[in-house]
């Protein structure tokens, strides 16, 4: 049987900690000479073919306009190694200062968009702006992943997903109920 839980009252405007979708992600942009890395607790997949990344740049932040000028960014997929790297560029900004100097992280070149790549990141995401119309009224941007660059091992790397008030929690372990999976599903 499974357990009932109890339940008590709780913030609405906390229920982000139970619902973020995914790991952290560091995006990357460059526009005119300018880059910038941010760190990034809220996306979501919105399609697989082609594959559709949404998210929202609060219009402030110092990527959005290097973002939306540009119509593109790189998704970077950090690992735990990188918990105090992350923290820090989401604690600084890229108005001020050089954060792939600051947090000593090596820009590699992209294939397909101008923006660079974390070389130590465990995944990069070339994306392209796919749809913009979101973009004025919500700040959200569709992007669409144009070129996937993924370190083969580990296979499933420990992420960091973002609960909030500074608090992170570390992707757990893996449970696999493949054999009960049924693809006609999607």
């Amino acid at each position: 049987m499974t357990r009932r839980y109890h339940k008590t009252d709780f913030p609405v405007s906390q229920v982000r900690r139970y619902l973020e979708p995914g790991p952290i992600v560091l995006v990357n942009s460059a526009f005119g000479g300018a880059r910038n890395i941010m760190t990034m607790g809220w996306h979501t997949v919105m399609e697989f073919t082609p594959s559709l990344v949404g998210c929202v740049i609060a219009g402030g932040n110092h990527s959005f306009e290097l973002v939306r000028r540009s119509g593109e960014c790189v998704i970077n997929l950090p690992t735990t190694a990188l918990t105090d790297q992350v923290v820090g560029i989401g604690n600084s900004s890229g108005a001020e200062v050089d954060k792939f100097k600051k947090f000593k992280l090596t820009p590699a070149k992209a294939q397909r968009v101008t923006a660079p790549l974390i070389a130590e990141c465990h995944a990069n995401f070339e994306c392209k702006l796919a749809d913009g119309s979101l973009t004025d009224k919500y700040n959200f941007f569709i992007f669409e992943v144009v070129k996937a660059h993924v370190a083969p091992s580990p296979k499933h790397p420990e992420t960091l997903h973002y609960t909030g008030d500074g608090v992170f929690m570390v992707s757990g372990k893996i449970i696999n109920r493949r054999a009960k999976f049924r693809p006609q599903m999607l």
